[in-house]
This record gives structure tokens, C-alpha cells and sequence, in this order.
């Protein structure tokens, strides 16, 4: 199945991270996590329709690395796997390599 969002909505493919303490102790996924903030763009709605009907293109694209806020996005399960859906606004930056 294939999630097309509508709006300014983003899809977001969440990603995370090993869990190790200072010590170096690595920490089982059985162990409570807080939610992701990084997450791979898997797809991009046409833009958010302003008052006027002028529709502005979203600022990221398929492929892209983001950081987002932490509890905004909407979380949703497609096929067995996790997924996040935020809006253009709730994107604080891309990761450049």
C-alpha cells in the first residue's frame, strides 16, 4: 500500500537510533525509547493553499533527511511498519551529509 498525503502533510519513515550508554553498555529494544526526531521524507503532499488559493510548494522532497518536533507528527502503521505524518511547520531542519 502506498501513503499519498494531501496538504502540506509529509511522510516521514522514522529513524532510529542505537541506544548506547556513557559507559558504552548497549541498551536491548525491549527498553522504553522516546519517540524518534530524525526521520527519512518518504513523501510530500502538493503544498499548503493559502487564502487566496495560491498553493506553496513544500521546502523538502522524497529522500531527504529531516529533524522534526518531537510529539507533533502523527504516527500510523502501513503494511506491518511504522510511519510518521507531520506537517511542513513541524519540520525544523534537513541533514546534509
Amino acid at each position: 500500500m502506498k501513503i499519498k498525503p494531501l496538504g502540506d502533510y509529509i511522510v516521514i519513515e522514522p529513524i532510529t537510533q542505537e541506544e548506547k550508554t556513557k559507559s558504552g553498555i548497549l541498551l536491548p529494544s525491549t527498553v522504553e525509547k522516546e519517540r524518534p526526531e530524525q526521520g527519512k521524507v518518504i513523501a510530500v503532499g502538493p503544498g499548503k493553499v493559502t487564502e487566496s488559493g495560491k498553493v506553496i510548494p513544500p521546502e523538502v522532497k522524497p529522500g531527504d533527511i529531516v529533524l522534526f518536533t518531537k510529539y507533533a507528527p502523527n504516527e500510523v502503521k502501513v503494511d506491518d511498519k511504522k510511519y510518521l505524518i507531520a506537517k511542513q511547520e513541524d519540520i525544523l531542519a534537513i541533514l546534509e551529509q
